[in-house]
């Protein structure tokens, strides 16, 4: 049972997703309020499903890509409440917003051209990053208002999605969880890579 764990906390996202989605559509009462509870509750399942996987050993490449394809749809579910609940903020930041989002699509088709495989790198970087999408989503989410906070998601994001595109062209082939371009360019070399035991197996 507890190797089930696991599993059940990476697929609970996905009812998360449908709930979020739910709430922006039908909007009851204290709503905001409920979706940023699912996305909060949401993240610390993407912390606990690794760490908990890698105390157990059944950490492996399948239920990592997993993983990542199940945060993809539920930041993705996230986003679209986002702009149900506060289309106008998207409107005025549009041109920012599809930057993003091309440079995110960008990741994913430089992994399938060159690996036929979705990328699943969850690089540190990246795990910042998802905390500032967290910190702006609520603070848009609950006032339909995010300045410096949205700016810095923004460059973080950016900066983010070139350091995976770089780990992507550097490595041979398909690998999860290399934390940073410096530790692709060890793998380049043909040298061993440490890894965090708490956040990259």
């Amino acid at each position: 049972m507890k190797k089930q764990i696991p599993i059940a906390l990476i697929y609970s996202r996905l009812v998360f997703a449908a709930l979020i989605i739910l709430l922006a559509i039908q909007q009851p009462a204290h709503y905001r309020l409920l979706i940023n509870v699912l996305l909060v509750t949401g993240l610390l399942t993407d912390v606990f499903d690794g760490i908990i996987a890698r105390s157990l050993k059944i950490s492996t490449v399948k239920l990592r890509r997993l993983d990542s394809i199940v945060d993809q749809v539920f930041w993705i579910s996230a986003l679209v409440a986002a702009y149900l609940i506060c289309s106008t903020f998207f409107k005025e930041h549009a041109i920012l917003l599809f930057l993003l989002l091309a440079a995110e699509a960008m990741t994913y088709g430089v992994s399938y051209i060159k690996f036929k495989k979705e990328v699943a790198t969850h690089a540190v970087s990246s795990k910042f990053w998802t905390l500032l999408i967290l910190a702006t989503l609520i603070q848009i989410i609950s006032s339909c208002d995010s300045s410096w906070l949205f700016m810095t998601c923004f460059y973080v994001g950016m900066v983010t999605r070139m350091e995976i595109m770089a780990i992507l062209l550097l490595l041979s082939q398909w690998e999860n969880d290399i934390p940073s371009v410096f530790h692709a360019i060890r793998i380049r070399q043909g040298k061993k890579i440490k890894r965090n035991k708490l956040f990259n197996g």
